[in-house]
């Protein structure tokens, strides 16, 4: 079974109850979740939550729902905590709850990648990446090996480094063994030196595939770039004017 699983926690930082965020007539993490149930190749989607307000919050929505500890250190944590409790789960995909337009043929091509054997992580990175995108410390850029791996992740680019350099998009896919093997490993210094959870399979020699995708990045981080959403999906809906 191919499961996409949205880690839901409610806190956050620089946006507090972000994924509660009002948008186009529903809580934000509503949209991430109809976005997912439009992939061709999960056969479930689960949100995993942290917190009764929650789901409270989505209570009218046919949602599938998984309560999950307020203590994981991670979305991935998270995602394995559901997934124990699920045996004939067996490539798994961590959606992220802050992406209100994700692309669910971007889903799709992920759980693709695992048609290879040799696939045990995979991840989703995009060929539009801008000037300002380089520049931007807050925008991880991939590098990747002849093979379509993953061998580098980045905050900071310099010129020498340009020409093969993709802009990583925060979707995980696993296989089962794999991913509960993440989660025991340590933390690594670069991991927590660039807060890039992506290090430890790296540092630990679990080789992540890369699938190569043509798309935008609407990460929701701020109120900002809420509106930002909000503004592109009203542009999506608004009605085509047509001659009398």
């Amino acid at each position: 079974m191919n499961v996409g699983v949205i880690p839901a926690r409610l806190g956050s930082c620089r946006f507090p109850k972000k994924i509660l965020a009002p948008l186009a007539g529903k809580p934000m993490v509503a949209h991430v979740v109809e976005q997912a149930q439009k992939s061709e190749k999960l056969d479930k989607v689960i949100l995993a939550i942290d917190s009764e307000e929650t789901q409270e919050a989505l209570k009218d929505f046919d949602f599938e729902m998984v309560m999950t500890s307020q203590e994981h250190q991670s979305g991935t944590d998270r995602v394995a905590e559901v997934i124990r409790h699920m045996d004939d789960a067996e490539i798994i995909i961590n959606i992220q709850g802050d992406e209100p337009l994700v692309d669910p043929k971007v889903i799709d091509g992920l759980v693709g990648t695992f048609s290879d054997p040799k696939v045990h992580m995979a991840t989703v990175v995009s060929r539009k990446l801008k000037v300002a995108d380089l520049l931007n410390p807050n925008i991880v850029k991939a590098i990747l090996d002849e093979n379509t791996n993953a061998i580098e992740f980045k905050r900071n680019i310099f010129d020498v480094e340009i020409g093969g350099v993709y802009r990583h998009i925060g979707m995980y896919g696993f296989r089962r063994n794999a991913l509960f093997q993440f989660t025991l490993l340590e933390q690594t210094e670069r991991e927590i030196e660039r807060s890039l959870e992506q290090f430890r399979a790296l540092d630990h020699g679990l080789p992540i595939r890369a699938m190569i995708a043509h798309c935008d990045h609407w990460a929701v981080d701020t109120k900002e770039d809420l509106e930002k959403v909000a503004e592109i999906m009203s542009n999506i809906n608004e009605p085509i004017e047509q001659d009398a």
